[in-house]
């Protein structure tokens, strides 16, 4: 079997709650709001509920200035309180967080993975944080896969979404889908990720054939609403810009959906950049004819 050849498995499917809230500084708010949505999500069906970006803490320059006095106490408990949760409800968590480092290094920007049991399966750390983010966080540099409900899942963070190097990378993996949160509100009106976001998230979907979960913050103003994507491009679930709201959708990869580059996007990946064969032919090699 090839690097790229895919599993032949059934065709399971999952339920994934995708949740936005206004997040803010107050620790111990942010989660009531969670522990809120997670018993909404379990009483729709369920079985992963998805969270944005710094979901639990807020988000550090925006909620924020500066980690002293940072209350890391608060944080720990109350993350506990969620993974208690999550045993008790015997559901998936994908929290966003800080997780704290040792001695002078910044914390990662994370999310969570907390399992049916309560524990932490897995953790992912933003990658690619920007240029303000790095001011506050340190990067990360792995693909955790989870697999739940014999689904593969990888996730990502925010300004991740710049880089379709990432979605490739989880693709090769044989990921179905993504859990992609993000973090952009609390801004003073529309910008330009309202009008390129969705659609960005649209081709990250249709070019891997991939699901795609994306809650963002709905705090005021939020630049876009949370949204579920299919893997052929097509937004199937979308929230209301700047109050809070979870919806849940079905992820059915058995579902007979469209996969435009399914011939040749494992040449692709392997370096070979066309289709078909090619020729040694005095006319396709001479560009200056006509």
């Amino acid at each position: 079997m090839g690097p790229f050849t895919p599993m032949k498995r059934k065709s399971p499917k999952l339920r994934i709650a995708t949740c936005q809230f206004a997040i803010g500084p107050d620790i111990r708010r942010n989660s009531r709001r969670i522990q809120l949505q997670v018993e909404a999500a379990k009483a729709q069906g369920a079985d992963v509920v998805h969270f944005p970006e710094c979901a639990l803490p807020g988000y550090a320059g925006t909620a924020f200035q500066t980690w002293e006095g940072f209350d890391w106490t608060t944080l720990s408990s109350e993350t506990e309180k969620i993974m208690t949760l999550a045993r008790r409800r015997r559901i998936w968590i994908i929290l966003g967080t800080h997780h704290r480092l040792t001695g002078s290094h910044l914390p990662h920007n994370s999310l969570y993975a907390i399992d049916p049991n309560g524990r932490i399966a897995e953790r992912y750390d933003k990658r690619f944080c920007t240029v303000e983010d790095l001011k506050y966080y340190t990067p990360g540099n792995h693909f955790p896969v989870i697999e739940i409900k014999g689904v593969r899942c990888g996730m990502l963070i925010c300004h991740d979404v710049r880089y379709p190097e990432l979605y490739r990378a989880y693709r090769k993996l044989d990921v179905d889908c993504l859990l992609n949160s993000f973090h952009n509100a609390c801004q003073k009106g529309p910008g330009v990720l309202t009008t390129i976001m969705r659609a960005t998230l649209q081709a990250r979907a249709a070019s891997n054939f991939i699901w795609i979960s994306a809650p963002n913050s709905s705090a005021n103003y939020s630049l876009w609403p949370s949204v579920f994507i299919q893997p052929d491009g097509i937004v199937t679930g979308t929230l209301t810009r700047n109050r809070a709201g979870i919806m849940v959708n079905t992820v059915d990869t058995g579902a007979p959906l469209r996969d435009a580059s399914i011939a040749f996007r494992r040449d692709a990946m392997a370096g070979k950049l066309h289709s078909g064969s090619l020729v040694r032919d005095v006319r396709s090699r001479d560009r200056r004819l006509h």
